[in-house]
């Protein structure tokens, strides 16, 4: 599978690239959807609108509804407002509403005044519900039947509100106030006409749909938060699950594809929440916008600070050499080993950095167990300054020949990725404390802090090991 996406986005790229359109059309409408999808991700703003507009219309659609709401939006930005309504006006409410919660609401609140009659009141149920609960999530495109129809008059309107419905292989059932019934299967409706093995010949199509429901159905209120809903069709193997208002009336369902959706977001933000990051998540988007698309000034007040702080610890590390210029005068070769501690120890300090950074994304690192990450990372600091500086500290001796100088390369090196790794740890673990943005700020201060103490530690084992040649 994986040979057939990575074949078919040359193939898109390479006919983009010739501005062959013809054939490009020609190649997506021989490729599966499920391949479109997985390879539209991969592909740059302006190939996905290319790719998309070559699209057939229905199978654009399909596409469209499962795609993230970011690059949805990238899609509608390049439409003509006419293109926009219209694809609006064909999403399933659901779907829609999912999208119209992600755009600014001025813009939600001009797409919804342009849908249909019936669309827009779909649409302004949905949005009437709480966020996050099976009245948000729902779709109100399903098949309803009434108790008294016989099968195939079920059948006959199966046939004809398929194609308009989010769903046909669940049916329900309700009365004539809508309140829920019962649930059936397209298959149990099909093996009830008599048209499946070994049951042909026993029923017919007169059989009333109450004599084969199951009275016993399971359904959601639209209240029911969206996890719980999404964990009851994953528990109980159900492809959709009837949502029904305080007065049991049907209003909608929710599928097994939205619960799916569902259940991947939660994963993350259980994954942030049980790191001790669930505030952090929420300012994070808003952080990087500014980052990315903010002004001049907003992002010097984020960015400035922190470089400012490590300019002044910068000229404290030019102070710390200047108060050694005798012992460089002394012994040369002590300056030639300086870029190599520093930069070591900057190399070891930005891999604990990414580290303690992936690892509190991902959830391998729990802020509440900090202390346990902590002291293992200085170990493993250790333990690589240990073997980086036994290497160091021979070199210097041998091609040197100042034993004592290596020694105080070693030891410098052992102490200075100790501390690097250190640092690497806790500067972004205080700064997400102190709900300042890691981002801007961990690599400046880790940088400025590890320099000042690798130079001290370098200086001072000089000292002490090599102070009799001085």
């Amino acid at each position: 599978m994986a040979e057939i996406i990575s074949e078919l986005m040359e193939k898109i790229l390479s006919l983009i690239e010739e501005k062959n359109m013809t054939a490009l059309k020609k190649l997506l409408s021989e490729a599966e959807e499920m391949e479109i999808l997985q390879v539209f991700y991969d592909l740059s703003d302006d190939d996905q609108v290319i790719v998309f507009r070559m699209l057939k219309k229905d199978e654009a659609l399909s596409i469209f509804e499962e795609l993230d709401t970011d690059v949805q939006r990238n899609l509608l930005s390049s439409f003509s407002k006419e293109h926009t309504i219209e694809m609006i006006n064909e999403m399933s409410p659901d779907d829609r509403v999912r999208l119209l919660d992600e755009l600014p609401a001025s813009v939600a609140k001009r797409l919804l005044v342009s849908l249909s009659p019936e669309e827009r009141a779909s649409t302004s149920i949905i949005m009437g519900y709480e966020p996050e609960t099976a009245g948000r999530i729902m779709t109100t495109e399903y098949i309803s039947l009434r108790r008294n129809m016989t099968v195939e008059q079920a059948l006959e309107r199966v046939s004809a509100q398929a194609e308009d419905k989010e769903t046909v292989y669940t049916l329900f059932v309700t009365d004539d106030k809508k309140k829920l019934e019962g649930v059936l299967t397209l298959k149990g409706l099909l093996i009830a006409r008599g048209v499946s093995g070994d049951t042909i010949g026993k029923t017919d199509g007169n059989t009333p749909i109450g004599e084969i429901m199951s009275k016993n159905a399971i359904s959601v209120s639209t209240d029911t938060d969206q996890e719980e809903v999404a964990r009851t069709l994953q528990e109980l193997d159900l492809l959709a699950i009837p949502v029904v208002d305080k007065e049991g009336r049907l209003v909608g369902i929710v599928t097994i594809d939205d619960a799916v959706d569902i259940l991947e977001d939660e994963t993350t933000e259980d994954i942030f929440d049980q790191a001790g990051l669930a505030d952090v998540t929420g300012n994070e988007s808003d952080r990087s916008d500014v980052l990315i698309n903010g002004g001049l000034w907003k992002i010097w007040k984020v960015r400035l600070p922190f470089l400012l702080a490590t300019m002044v610890l910068g000229m404290l590390s030019g102070l710390i050499i200047d108060g050694f210029e005798n012992t460089l005068e002394s012994i040369a070769a002590v300056a030639i080993f300086i870029p190599l501690i520093m930069g070591m120890g900057g190399n070891v300090g930005t891999q604990s950095s990414t580290v303690f950074t992936r690892g509190v994304v991902l959830g391998h690192i729990q802020l509440k167990n900090f202390v346990k990450h902590f002291i293992k990372e200085i170990g493993i600091g250790f333990s690589i300054g240990a073997l980086i500086g036994t290497i160091s500290g021979v070199v210097a001796s041998v091609f040197l020949g100042i034993p004592m100088l290596g020694l105080a390369v070693a030891l410098a090196m052992v102490i200075t990725m100790t501390v690097a790794s250190l640092l690497g740890f806790l500067v972004p673990f205080v700064l997400i404390k102190c709900n300042v943005d890691q981002a801007a700020g961990s690599a400046p201060i880790i940088t400025s802090l590890k320099d000042i103490v690798a130079l001290v530690i370098y200086f001072v084992c000089v000292s002490v090991f090599v102070g009799n040649m001085l």
